[in-house]
């Protein structure tokens, strides 16, 4: 497939704005069990709901650039029992509604005394943010769906899309929660431990993805799209000179020694150095080294998101692909 920039955008940005909610709403959950002291500073609930919000907002204006009539876009809503694409249009706007509740609780001290009484005063916010939640993690299915369920595409028929996008998702939200944090002490270790563990559990999660599609053979083939048996068959023309709407978007037009780099591109900034990076900030470097792993990982999502849409390989391809 030939990917869009403004589909990557969407989807990076999307995902580590839920991720970033997803680690904001974690901390608050651990303090109501006690199991972190609140942050010092009362705004850090406020701010990371509105990054997180500022995040997913991002990635909905980059969306208007691949759509060819933007100005139908809410029609995309209408087939909700049967599309992934609008089950993904309705939640996200419900996510970044809840999400906005959110972080006005706690700009107008919704929660009571801010750090007294957890178990009494945050009732509000928990339950906004439980929603803000759930939410987040539907709008991964629905994201991840709107792929997976297209059985043509055996590159992204799988499980292995929807669980990708939500492990890559939040280990750049946890990431990116770890690096714009002004908390410290326990709530940063927390952050940044949880990111490195999710970074290496959408490696795995990726590295899996890439061990089956390395091993996929094409069900179909010259011979059994025009009908004909005859072990050798030859194409000599596409039937006219020009390029066309197939031979543009059905394939990127790059050679496989680009996707191979490609390839090792991303798995060394989306797992490597960000891991490297949240290992080496555990271990009391600078706050610049979680700075470091979110903007390494981020460059290297990009790259990994290319990749993804690349990767797919048209059944139409076996025709257009040959004069491509």
């Amino acid at each position: 497939m030939n990917p869009k920039f403004s589909v990557i955008l969407l989807t990076t940005l999307i995902g580590a704005g839920q991720g970033l909610f997803i680690a904001v709403f974690a901390v608050e959950v651990a303090a109501l069990f006690s199991w972190l002291p609140l942050p010092i500073r009362p705004w850090f609930f406020f701010y990371g709901a509105l990054s997180a919000l500022a995040f997913t907002v991002a990635g909905l204006v980059a969306s208007f650039f691949h759509l060819g009539r933007p100005e139908r876009a809410w029609r995309s809503a209408a087939k909700w029992r049967t599309s992934w694409l609008s089950r993904e249009v309705i939640v996200m706007p419900a996510f970044m509604a809840i999400a906005l509740l959110y972080a006005l609780a706690h700009f107008l001290g919704w929660n009571g005394t801010y750090g007294t009484s957890p178990e009494s005063d945050t009732d509000p916010t928990i339950l906004l943010g439980a929603v803000a939640t759930l939410l987040a993690f539907a709008l991964y299915v629905c994201t991840g769906m709107v792929y997976a369920c297209l059985s043509f595409l055996r590159e992204w028929a799988t499980p292995l899309t929807v669980i990708n996008y939500a492990l890559l998702g939040l280990a750049s939200g946890f990431t990116l929660a770890a690096a714009s944090t002004l908390a410290s002490g326990p709530v940063l270790r927390f952050l940044a431990t949880a990111a490195f563990v999710l970074t290496a559990l959408a490696f795995v999660g990726r590295g899996a993805s890439l061990y089956r599609n390395a091993r996929l053979r094409p069900k179909s083939s010259l011979q059994t799209a025009i009908g004909i048996k005859h072990p050798t068959i030859v194409q000599k023309s596409q039937g006219f000179v020009g390029g066309s709407f197939n031979t543009r978007e059905f394939f990127h037009g790059r050679a496989a020694a680009t996707l191979r780099n490609i390839k090792w591109l991303f798995l060394v900034c989306t797992f490597v150095i960000p891991a490297a990076a949240l290992a080496a900030g555990l271990a009391g470097a600078p706050r610049i080294a979680f700075a470091i792993a979110f903007v390494v990982q981020y460059l290297g999502l990009l790259a990994e998101r290319w990749y993804f849409f690349a990767q797919a390989n048209h059944p139409q391809n076996l025709y257009y692909q040959a004069v491509a």
